[in-house]
């Protein structure tokens, strides 16, 4: 009998180890091509496609020059689960996975997560105390100059000064932990989330608004959204006009939420005083992007805000590991991300193994 496949489709050196439990139960694994990674290549959806034809599952990190397109899934006509390492999942076709009744899992570890929320208090801190600037400043011979006077985030009641306001758009589980971050500050803290429960605000002790609020009150404004269709470019010239005079922004979420080019121009105008970002509409950042252009006033970072020593992937790949091996015995694993989907799911495969 021929052993179940499993598709790598995005392989990150994953320790064998993690892998094992698949073998054990009779899987065979095989790799995709690292270069679908980071190469733009026409033929990347074919070879791709090819290699995903017998798969009974798909596993990996982002791949974001090869997406997993309606047309790669609708080949792999055995096809049941495709499991991300990762907390995004806009690189695969989410709509087509759910109407052909796939699942889509994905990972979103404490490592994960909670290395963003820090990377985000990072980027917050290190714009609004100008720690750029000032280590220029030393290195250049200038001390204690005007310009490197920094802001000051929270209330100072004894003076009566209010804090700043602190803007969070999207309240899942890295939001969350921005805002616990945030709570020995003293800032305001306002969200948006259409989709967030009642509840999460009051965890996050922050004021629920609409998105032109937060864009008009906000002194910085921090993007935790996922990448829909609903969320690409909800930042472009438009709501960056809406945004306070001298906002700051940080992106450690999808570099398509915002337009780089609007941004980069609402910074130079001097309307926006900065932005922090870990993420970007291509990767890696072109040599030629404007924001390149920009000094100090934009912090930039290699989109890896969760990479951490000891942590980054290897969570991610063991919860992915566990939901193929649930998936493939014909149960629903904990993590599914495109929920729709589980009752024709199970009318297709539930109690159904294809393991030994």
């Amino acid at each position: 009998m021929t052993k179940p496949e499993v598709l790598i489709f995005a392989p990150r050196d994953e320790p064998q180890e993690l892998l094992q439990p698949l073998e054990d139960a009779g899987i065979a694994l095989t790799r995709g091509n690292k270069d679908w990674q980071w190469i733009k290549r026409p033929e990347n959806e074919d070879e791709m496609l090819t290699a995903a034809r017998e798969a009974v599952g798909m596993m990996g990190t982002m791949v974001r020059c090869s997406p997993v397109s309606r047309r790669v899934m609708e080949s792999a006509q055995r096809l049941r689960i495709v499991a991300k390492y990762t907390v995004g999942v806009d690189d695969v076709d989410i709509d087509a996975a759910t109407d052909l009744g796939i699942l889509v899992c994905h990972a979103p570890t404490e490592a994960n997560c909670y290395g963003v929320a820090e990377t985000t208090m990072t980027f917050i801190l290190a714009m609004l105390k100008k720690v750029q600037e000032r280590d220029a400043a030393v290195r250049e011979g200038r001390w204690r100059e005007p310009v490197l006077a920094t802001t000051y985030l929270g209330a100072r009641i004894s003076e009566g000064t209010p804090a700043i306001t602190i803007g969070l758009v999207g309240l899942g589980r890295i939001a969350l932990r921005v805002a616990q971050l945030l709570a020995p500050w003293r800032v305001r803290i306002i969200a948006y989330d259409p989709y967030a429960h009642p509840s999460a605000f009051q965890l996050a002790n922050a004021e629920r608004v609409d998105y032109a609020t937060l864009l008009r009150e906000s002194d910085v404004v921090s993007f935790h959204v996922v990448l829909t269709k609903e969320t690409m470019w909800m930042m472009d010239e438009a709501e960056l006009a809406q945004c306070k005079k001298g906002a700051t922004i940080i992106n450690t979420a999808r570099g398509k939420v915002i337009r780089e080019s609007a941004l980069a121009r609402a910074i130079a105008s001097g309307h926006i005083k900065g932005a922090a970002l870990d993420v970007f509409e291509d990767e890696p950042l072109p040599m030629d992007s404007p924001l390149r252009q920009l000094g100090d006033k934009v912090l930039l970072s290699p989109h890896s805000a969760s990479y951490n020593i000891g942590g980054e992937l290897r969570p991610g790949m063991a919860w992915a590991v566990q939901s193929m091996l649930t998936a493939l015995r014909g149960q629903v694993p904990d993590n599914v991300y495109n929920k729709e989907v589980i009752p024709r799911w199970l009318e297709r495969f539930g109690g159904a193994s294809v393991l030994g």
